[in-house]
């Protein structure tokens, strides 16, 4: 398939994961977006942990004669790989492709249909007539950039308004405090004896199953608590419906990264080393030149 009728290709980047689960739900989600968008070359690949490298992909879009990509980062919030890895990847990328030009969309963000869908995970686990008096905790990934931690904040408190939930804490699974057992035990002390746990991932993976084992074992050492897991937002149409329109975005609109906390601009305490630091490529275990060890 050329690119006969003008518009660029679409690259989904996923970060990747141990757990072969996650890699095949990243794989439904770009099957959800070819099937909505039929008529545009649709290709993904990962950074990290699992194949296909993202040059892969990006091969695969060139042989189908693809002049110009669009690549969305398929990362609910940005961090170090939505702000550093994946542009320079492209970079990496538009020097092996000289003939190739990328445009580069946004991180999915902080989105109403992200908070809706979070919404029908927790009503699917919290009957009505219990959702007043159930804490929700919405535990992310946990990063050390301070942007995303805070954006997982704002997340907790535009879900906690104009929901009947009395209590939104949030917490991280690595990284970033308070950890999930912190999390609990925070929404246990403002008095929840029932809290839902939300895991803000879009699949599953070695994380998300750690934040269901401590839920589990949070809920075992305090019975008086009792504990729901409400799962994570996993590969469905309102995910896919965003990812094109951050690739609309891309292609016809005014992309801005929000640069206004970023560590690598601005002089944020405890990072002051990441200002103007150079964005470094990062190497995919399959390619050539890989020498990233976890």
């Amino acid at each position: 398939m050329s690119q006969e009728n003008g518009r660029p290709a679409l690259l989904l980047a996923g970060h990747g994961s141990r757990d072969p689960r996650g890699a095949r739900e990243f794989h439904a989600l770009l099957e959800l977006v070819r099937a909505r968008a039929p008529d545009l070359a649709v290709e993904g690949g990962f950074i990290e942990l699992s194949p296909p490298p993202i040059s892969e992909a990006v091969n695969r879009l060139a042989d189908r004669g693809a002049r110009e990509i669009a690549a969305v980062p398929l990362m609910l919030l940005a961090a170090g790989h939505a702000k550093n890895d994946i542009p320079a990847t492209l970079v990496r990328e538009g020097l092996r492709h000289p003939g190739l030009r990328f445009r580069y969309g946004r991180a999915l963000g902080v989105r109403p249909e992200l908070l809706a869908l979070m919404d029908e995970r927790i009503s699917a686990t919290v009957p009505a007539e219990q959702r007043d008096e159930t804490a929700v905790l919405v535990v992310g990934r946990g990063s050390s950039d301070p942007d995303a931690n805070s954006d997982l904040a704002k997340i907790a408190r535009l879900f906690y308004e104009g929901r009947p939930y009395p209590i939104v804490e949030s917490a991280y699974v690595s990284l970033a405090p308070p950890n999930v057992p912190e999390g609990l035990e925070r929404c246990r002390r403002l008095g929840a004896r029932r809290v839902a746990v939300f895991s803000y991932f879009l699949f599953t993976g070695v994380l998300e199953e750690r934040i269901r084992d401590q839920s589990r074992e949070f809920a075992h050492t305090h019975p008086e608590v009792e504990v729901h897991y409400a799962g994570y937002l996993g590969a469905s149409g309102p995910v896919a419906d965003l990812v094109l329109e951050r690739y609309r975005e891309a292609v016809e609109g005014d992309i801005r990264m929000n640069c206004d906390v970023c560590v690598h601009r601005v002089a944020l305490p405890g990072f002051e080393e990441k200002v103007g630091a150079p964005a470094t490529p990062h190497y995919h275990p399959d390619e050539p030149g890989h020498h990233h060890h976890h």
